[in-house]
């Protein structure tokens, strides 16, 4: 038979134990194009408009999910 706990782990030490666990929200940031205004993940195409530090990456078309 394996180790077994000798006492109850109480709500409060789970708790503990857990609460870097918690979901954080994706950072977002306006898409700086002029024209676009979109939201877009930092370092990452935007899905709006298709472009990234001002190159064209993604057709208009196809940036539409």
């Amino acid at each position: 038979m394996g180790a077994l706990p000798r006492r109850k782990i109480t709500r409060q030490q789970r708790g503990y134990r857990r609460q870097h666990l918690v979901l954080t929200a994706p950072s977002l940031s306006l898409c700086p194009e002029p024209g676009c205004g979109g939201y877009r993940r930092p370092h990452r195409v935007c899905l709006n408009c298709g472009k990234y530090k001002g190159r064209q990456y993604l057709n208009k078309d196809t940036a539409e999910v």
